[in-house]
């Protein structure tokens, strides 16, 4: 991780310097993209070391969420970065400028290696890591602007096209903006305590309904820890003559919903029949 925030901090200062010469905003994009990758695998790292930490007496639920905010940051700043570009590029469409094409093949050639070395130490941690996902998608962005830059340099060196610069840079931003906002969605449902996409509340309810003893659930609230851990938190009626069993109705009950839908931390509030909670909704409160 230190030897990818150290290259592509080198990369940024390389690409600035050949941007001004050659006169490319697209290589200046890709210099100001490559410095959000170093600043976004900065901020991975420190959320990743924190999420490390045990519960305590402040946070009882630990501190995975720190990879979470960490991922909002970096999918934020690579909205604005996106947003940035297109902005500059339609000033260029009305600016043009003089560009080295040859000068901007060589730089985002080298840049291209970097990018794609980077984005390969990142990729087996990005599997199960929003945070480190977020990061390896900065690079993967980059690698693809590098590759855009290729090309404009390319066609501008052959005919002369110096449109082709703000047009590349358009296509860079709406690929960057395209990654961030498919991933923030996810981001900000675990945040805002949403149920995880892949469970349906009903159906999780179901489950537990359908083991003998209980009479049925309400006062539910399914929410995402974190990427990994999802949680249920439930009032449960136990059936008439049942009450005797209750404790090992609710061992059922954790076991099938572990083994059925991976809910690890389920906290389930026992009422008798004859003294149910009235007027509660199902879901909620």
């Amino acid at each position: 991780m230190a030897a990818a925030v150290g290259v592509n901090l080198l990369l940024t200062v390389a690409q600035v310097i050949g941007g001004i010469f050659s006169g490319s905003l697209a290589m200046i994009a890709d210099a100001l993209h490559n410095f959000s990758d170093a600043a976004s695998l900065v901020i991975a790292a420190w959320a990743r070391r924190i999420a490390r930490r045990p519960a305590d007496a402040e946070m009882t639920f630990g501190y995975g969420r720190a990879e979470v905010v960490a991922a909002l940051i970096n999918l934020t700043t690579l909205i604005v970065v996106g947003l940035y570009l297109i902005y500059e590029a339609i000033l260029r469409f009305f600016q043009p400028q003089e560009v080295i094409g040859w000068l901007i093949m060589a730089i985002a050639g080298a840049a291209l290696v970097i990018d794609l070395v980077t984005a390969a130490l990142t990729y087996r941690m990005a599997q199960d890591s929003v945070n480190i996902r977020a990061a390896f998608l900065h690079n993967l962005a980059d690698a693809m602007g590098s590759l855009a830059v290729i090309v404009a340099g390319a066609v501008i060196w052959a005919f002369g096209w110096t449109w082709v610069d703000p047009a590349i840079t358009l296509l860079i931003a709406g690929y960057i903006l395209w990654m961030a906002w498919s991933e923030i969605g996810g981001v900000i449902r675990i945040l805002m305590l949403g149920s995880p996409p892949q469970l349906a509340p009903e159906n999780v309810l179901a489950t537990a309904e359908a083991v003998a003893g209980v009479a049925g659930l309400h006062h539910a609230h399914l929410w995402q820890v974190d990427e990994h851990r999802s949680a249920l938190q439930a009032h449960m009626v136990i059936e008439p003559g049942e009450w005797h069993r209750a404790d090992d109705i609710k061992a059922t009950v954790k076991a099938r919903l572990a083994k059925m839908h991976g809910l690890s931390h389920v906290t389930l509030e026992m009422e008798c029949a004859e003294h149910v909670c009235r007027q509660v909704p199902r879901i909620g409160h």
